[in-house]
């Protein structure tokens, strides 16, 4: 068996690792992470194209299957791989991490409707995670901003007020407690990732009672079969190709 896996999370490294070596994996990673964590196996790096791209890929490259488990809101490849996947007629399957419930977060649809909460309610001390992609928001904000992210986001979508704080998790309790205090936040930014890897800042902020604007996730493409777990799509894999 070949297939295709859509990869850069931990889900995606540990699905590679339960497939070695009776599966042939070739993983697929955008890019955009310097010196990704790789998993076992064969890598591409790169984007495709677009639809059309992957669809001509999927096509020269021969595969049993395509398994998505990319991160939560990587809703352009996740859409790509659904359509190119339909319209070859290749099993295709999303493994999709479980979300976080939002509890008493104040729940946005976007990174913008984030900004504007945050300049509504008046926080002016805020813990940003949502990523470098979702700076640019944030751009014209009067708060002091904490932007937490792997890689530099660009200089030109840079708050006039804040600070970088660089770094990859899984992130500890302690730790995000010792962030939130440092630096005074009055309020967590965050996109509903799901996970444990960086769950501590939500139970964190709990602990201090700051409030948290989570960015809901986008939708799913229709009618994509989707797992929860690792385990699952072992099985789903065994059931549908083989």
């Amino acid at each position: 068996m070949r297939i295709l896996l859509l990869g850069g999370t931990g889900e995606a490294r540990a699905l590679a690792a339960a497939l070695h070596p009776d599966v042939e994996v070739i993983s697929s990673l955008a890019g955009r992470v310097p010196d990704p964590a790789l998993p076992v196996g064969q890598v591409r790096i790169g984007g495709f194209g677009g639809v059309d791209g992957m669809r001509r890929w999927l096509a020269d490259t021969p595969v049993d299957a395509v398994v998505d488990a990319t991160h939560p809101f990587a809703a352009t490849i996740t859409s790509h791989a659904a359509e190119a996947c339909a319209d070859l007629g290749l099993p295709h399957l999303l493994l999709a991490r479980p979300a976080w419930p939002p509890g008493d977060a104040i729940v946005v649809q976007s990174d913008r409707e984030a900004a504007e909460k945050v300049a509504r309610k008046g926080f002016s001390r805020v813990f940003l995670t949502t990523g470098r992609t979702g700076v640019a928001a944030f751009r014209d904000s009067d708060a002091w901003v904490l932007i937490r992210a792997v890689t530099p986001p660009d200089a030109e979508v840079l708050p006039r007020h804040h600070d970088l704080l660089l770094s990859r998790g899984p992130y500890r309790y302690d730790d995000e407690l010792a962030v939130l205090r440092t630096h005074r936040i009055d309020a967590l930014v965050t996109k509903n990732s799901g996970g444990d890897m960086t769950r501590p800042k939500l139970d964190a902020a709990a602990a201090l009672g700051i409030p948290v604007v989570m960015v809901d996730r986008p939708p799913l493409p229709p009618g994509v079969r989707t797992v929860a777990t690792v385990a699952e799509a072992v099985a789903w894999l065994s059931a549908s190709v083989r």
